[in-house]
């Protein structure tokens, strides 16, 4: 008889498990600021994220050695997690959609709607309210970049936009939907793990979100306003059905991956359907050349998880939630205690670059920190779901920014500083919390 199998210990903190994570950043940012400062127009191509991370993995797998942990299981653990998994398949069919729509000539007929439907002012408001709407409804900032962008990047050339600024909008307007939505996992993880209702923390975001949301709405309609418009060829307006179909079925609630496809499916259709002579060898020459566009996207991702495998197994992870705690236990008042919620879930996602597992992690701990400042179960639940939003949404190799510049094959560093709805709602939830005279909530939520 097999004996039972006993629980994992818990890892022993280490300061020292993060370094892999520095040098990862170090190399990948000081590599494209080098380059750059020499004139290089494309610096942060010059060496690329999924070759910059290696020595990163190779120091991890060194230092879980040391402390006796087996660091190629856990490395294979990590990158083959079904999550991970789950991303590259997104990956992989968000490119062959946008590859076969492209072709077909999808994107110009959407391209054709909207310059006639709005004013150049209104077009990156309108794709951020498309984005916050669709990802408020489907629960996923995931799936809503891979529907919208690709629409995105058409209208952007068309109308002289900036596009790290109009993918910008869209990821913004992904992660404010994701933030708010009560079917989204972040929510679930942050309203269960602090122990009070969705509506209540729904409410508690809006009063954040919304003002985050509308100054960046502002902003961007000032930003389109002297955009040069280029109208495009005629072309059949009934090609946007793909992306009708897209759209439609991920507000259904049906998996990403299934809606993609059967978008990816429609838009094969629709070509053929079209003439031209688009068969099934162009079909699938469209779908293997959207799987190449994924490539380094696909590479990075599954690096970046055996990376947070490795530094979570070597004790990463629990020093930095040990450090808040000995910050929120030395300081007192409420302000101390949101301040410690923030970067527990600010920390947690910069380490795993994944805002669910952030939360799940830190969850308890910001509990406990919630009762002993006199935080309320559903401000806690807010400022967590809050700040992992915040981080994802800007951090380069994130999912939601890697899959945004690999559909419009941009470096994702030009994104993250142009996601201007993640870092107002940072500075709008820092506000609520220094800001003096609120009075202390019961603990209950």
């Amino acid at each position: 008889m097999n004996s039972p199998r006993l629980p994992e210990p818990e890892p022993r903190p280490s300061a020292l498990a993060l370094t892999p994570l520095l040098l990862f950043l170090a190399l990948f940012f000081g590599a494209g600021l080098y380059f750059t400062a020499q004139g290089e127009a494309m610096g942060f191509y010059q060496l690329r994220a999924p070759v910059a991370i290696l020595p990163a993995l190779a120091l991890g797998a060194w230092l879980a050695h040391r402390r006796g942990i087996r660091a190629l299981d856990t490395l294979l653990q990590g990158m083959g997690h079904p999550n991970v998994m789950l991303m590259v398949l997104v990956f992989l069919m968000a490119g062959a959609f946008a590859a076969v729509s492209r072709s077909i000539g999808a994107v110009d007929a959407v391209v054709a709607l909207g310059l006639g439907a709005l004013p150049p002012s209104l077009i990156l408001p309108g794709l951020f309210l498309v984005a916050g709407f669709v990802s408020l409804s489907i629960g996923t900032s995931m799936g809503t970049i891979a529907a919208v962008v690709p629409i995105s990047v058409g209208l952007a050339d068309a109308a002289g936009l900036d596009g790290a600024l109009v993918l910008g909008a869209v990821v913004g307007g992904a992660m404010f939907g994701d933030n708010l939505s009560i079917i989204s996992d972040t929510t679930i993880a942050a309203t269960r793990s602090q122990g009070c209702r969705m509506a209540d923390k729904f409410r508690e975001n809006f009063r954040i979100a919304l003002p985050a949301a509308l100054v960046t709405m502002v902003l961007l309609a000032f930003a389109g306003d002297a955009a040069p418009v280029t109208a495009p060829d005629p072309v059949p307006a009934w090609l946007v059905l793909p992306y009708v179909a897209v759209l439609v079925l991920a507000l259904t609630g049906m998996n990403v991956v299934l809606v993609l496809a059967l978008g990816l499916v429609l838009a094969g259709g629709m070509g053929w359907l079209a003439g031209g002579g688009y068969d099934l060898v162009s079909f699938g020459s469209d779908i293997y050349a959207g799987f190449e566009g994924m490539v380094e996207i696909t590479l990075l991702s599954v690096f970046v998880g055996g990376l947070a495998a490795l530094i979570g197994a070597s004790g990463g992870l629990a020093w930095l939630a040990g450090a808040i705690a000995r910050f929120a236990r030395g300081h007192t008042g409420r302000r101390a205690g949101e301040v410690s919620i923030a970067a527990l879930a600010a920390g947690g996602d910069a380490l795993t670059a994944n805002n669910t597992v952030a939360i799940l992690v830190g969850g308890s701990l910001a509990k406990d920190i919630a009762q002993r400042h006199g935080v309320s179960a559903r401000r806690s639940a807010s400022i967590l779901d809050i700040f992992s939003c915040v981080v994802q949404g800007v951090l380069p190799y994130g999912a939601q920014i890697l899959l945004a510049g690999s559909l419009a094959g941009l470096s994702p560093l030009l994104i993250a500083g142009k996601v201007w709805y993640c870092w107002l709602l940072a500075a709008v939830a820092i506000g609520f919390m220094l800001w003096p005279g609120r009075r202390r909530v019961a603990v209950s939520g």
